[in-house]
C-alpha cells in the first residue's frame, strides 16, 4: 500500500517537474525577429496597404519566420517550407484557431462559417456534411454530367462570340460558368446568363464580400473600436450577406414548401424531382439528432459559392493569361490535347488525367498566383515552440505561400512561368505530410475542402478553352505588353481584367 502511494507520488512529482521545465523552456524562449514596433501602432507604418508585398519585402530582412505587431495583435509571418511544416502538420491542431477579420462578424457569420470557426464539434459536423454531401468522390462522379452541360453552355457562348468577331472577358465567362455549375449542383438552376446584368451584379455581389474582408481595416488592429466600426466595412459587408443569403433563403423556402406539398398530396404529381445538394442539406437539418441548423446551411452554402467562384474564376482567368503571355506553353498544352484527343473529340471531365502538362499549367499557376496568398489566417490555441522561437498563444499566422511560391531557395526561376517543372516529379498541391514548398490550399486539417472539386473542374473548363479554340489579344496587343499586374488582398485578382478573342478551330 505504502509502495503504490509512493510510486503515485513520485508520477506527479515527474508530471509537475516536466511541466514546469517545459513551461520554463517556454518562458525563456523569443519571439521570432522583427521589425521594432511603434508604441500602440506596432509595425502598422511598415505593413501599410499592401501586407503581402510589405510582408514579403520584410521577410527578406528579419528570416523566414518573423512577427510583426499589427496595432494589437501579434502576427507571426511564416515563409519557409520547414516551418509551414512545423505549423500545419506537427502542430496541426495547436495552430487550427482562426483569427478573422472584423467584416466577418456581420450576421455572425464568424460564428457559423466554415471557414471561420475553431476547430469543434460543430466545425466537424460542417466539414463532414461537406465531404459527404458534396466533394465525395461518388458525389462527383454524379454530378460530373451536371458540369459537362455547363461547360457545354461556356463553349456555345465562346462560339458565339467567336462567329462575331466578339472579344470575350475571360473572367466574366468563366465566373459565370462556376456559378451556374455550383447552382445547378446546390438547387437545379441557373443563376445567371452568359453576358447577362445578372451575371455581372452576382460578380460584382461575391467579390464585395471577398474585398471587405481583405482591406486594411483599423478595427483589426484595434478590436476595441468593433463596436464603432469607423471605415464602415462590416456595414457594407452586412448590406452583402443580407442580400446573398435573402436570395438563398427564397430557394430553401420555396424547395420546402414544394416538399412539405409533395408529402401531403398524394394526388400530386411531382412536375420534376430533384435529389440535389439542397435536399440533401434539408434531410440533415431535419434531423432531430443533426447538430446543424438552416442558419448553419445558408451560411456554407454562402461560404462555398464565394470560394467556388471569385477564387476559382480567378485561377481560370490567369491561367489563361499566363499561357496567353507565355504563347509557346498555350501552343505545347493544345498540342497535348490535340495528341491525346485527336480532332473533334468530345472532352470529359474523367480526362484531365490524361494531359500531364495541362495538369502541370494548372500548378504553375497556383504557384504565381495562389487563390488566398496568405491562406486564411490561422490562430495559436496555445503557446508553441516553432524552430527555436516562441509563439505566443492568441497570436495570428500568416503562411506566406506567395512568398513561398516565387523563393529562389525553393524553386529556379521563380518568377518565370514553366509549367516543365511539375513534369516529372511528385510535387502535388495537397501537401498533407508530404511536400510543403507547394500549399496553395493550406494543408493539415484547415485545408480547403472544396480542393477536389476545384482541381477536376477548373482543369476540365482550361482544357475545353484550349481544345476548341485559338486567341488572339484585340487591338493588336502583343503578348509581352500584357498587363500582367495584380491587387494584393485576400486573394489575387488580376488589376486588369483578361479580354481575348476566340477563334475556333
Amino acid at each position: 500500500m505504502y509502495s503504490f502511494i509512493l510510486a503515485a507520488f513520485f508520477l506527479v512529482y515527474i508530471f509537475f517537474n516536466q511541466t514546469h521545465r517545459r513551461r520554463s523552456h517556454k518562458s525563456s524562449l523569443k519571439l521570432p525577429p522583427g521589425p521594432r514596433p511603434y508604441p500602440i501602432i506596432g509595425n502598422l507604418l511598415e505593413v501599410g496597404t499592401n501586407p503581402l508585398l510589405s510582408l514579403t519585402t520584410l521577410s527578406k530582412t528579419y528570416g523566414p519566420i518573423m512577427s510583426v505587431k499589427l496595432g494589437t495583435t501579434t502576427a507571426i509571418v511564416i515563409t519557409s517550407t520547414e516551418a509551414a511544416r512545423e505549423v500545419l502538420n506537427k502542430n496541426d491542431l495547436a495552430f487550427s484557431g482562426r483569427t478573422y477579420p472584423d467584416s466577418v462578424r456581420a450576421l455572425d457569420h464568424h460564428l457559423t462559417s466554415i471557414a471561420w470557426v475553431p476547430v469543434s464539434p460543430h466545425w466537424r459536423a460542417l466539414r463532414k456534411a461537406c465531404n459527404t454531401n458534396i466533394f465525395s468522390t461518388q458525389r462527383l462522379n454524379s454530378t460530373q454530367l451536371l458540369r459537362h452541360k455547363k461547360v457545354g453552355d461556356l463553349i456555345e457562348f465562346v462560339e458565339e462570340c467567336s462567329r462575331n468577331g466578339d472579344v470575350l472577358d475571360l473572367g466574366q465567362a468563366a465566373f459565370t460558368t462556376m456559378l451556374n455549375s455550383l447552382s445547378n449542383t446546390f438547387f437545379s438552376l441557373d443563376f445567371a446568363d452568359y453576358g447577362s446584368g445578372k451575371s455581372l451584379e452576382y460578380k460584382e455581389l461575391l467579390e464585395g464580400m471577398v474585398h471587405e474582408a481583405g482591406i486594411p481595416n483599423v478595427v483589426d488592429a484595434f478590436p476595441i473600436l468593433s463596436v464603432l466600426d469607423p471605415l464602415g466595412v462590416r456595414k457594407r459587408t452586412l448590406r452583402y450577406y443580407e442580400k446573398f443569403l435573402g436570395l438563398l433563403d427564397e430557394i430553401m423556402e420555396e424547395r420546402l414548401r414544394f416538399n412539405a406539398l409533395k408529402k401531403t398530396s398524394s394526388m400530386m404529381k411531382p412536375s420534376r424531382e430533384y435529389n440535389d445538394v439542397l435536399d440533401s442539406f434539408i434531410e440533415l437539418f431535419q434531423d432531430e439528432s443533426s447538430e446543424l441548423e438552416r442558419s448553419d446551411v445558408l451560411h456554407l452554402f454562402l461560404n462555398l459559392f464565394i470560394a467556388g467562384t471569385d477564387t476559382s474564376s480567378s485561377t481560370l482567368e490567369w491561367a489563361m493569361a499566363e499561357l496567353m503571355h507565355n504563347p509557346e506553353k498555350m501552343a505545347k498544352a493544345r498540342a497535348e490535347l490535340e495528341q491525346v484527343l485527336g480532332k473533334n473529340a468530345k472532352i470529359e471531365e474523367h480526362q484531365v488525367s490524361n494531359f500531364p502538362y495541362l495538369q502541370a499549367v494548372f500548378k504553375e499557376t497556383l504557384r504565381l498566383h495562389p487563390p488566398a496568398p496568405f491562406l486564411l489566417p490561422h490562430k495559436a490555441n496555445e503557446d508553441v515552440e516553432i524552430c527555436g522561437f516562441l509563439v505566443p498563444q492568441d497570436s495570428q499566422i500568416l503562411v506566406n505561400v506567395w512568398a513561398m511560391g516565387r523563393d529562389p531557395a525553393i524553386w529556379d526561376n521563380p518568377n518565370v512561368f514553366t509549367p516543365e517543372r511539375f513534369l516529372h516529379n511528385e510535387i502535388d498541391y495537397r501537401g498533407a505530410g508530404r511536400d510543403f514548398r507547394f500549399i496553395p490550399f493550406g494543408a493539415g486539417r484547415r485545408t480547403c475542402p472544396g480542393l477536389p472539386l476545384a482541381s477536376r473542374a477548373l482543369t476540365f473548363i482550361l482544357a475545353s478553352l484550349l481544345y476548341h479554340f485559338d486567341w488572339k489579344l484585340p487591338n493588336g496587343l502583343h503578348p509581352k505588353d500584357m498587363d500582367m499586374s495584380q491587387n494584393y488582398g485576400i486573394t489575387l485578382h488580376k488589376i486588369q481584367p483578361l479580354r481575348a478573342i476566340p477563334v475556333k478551330v
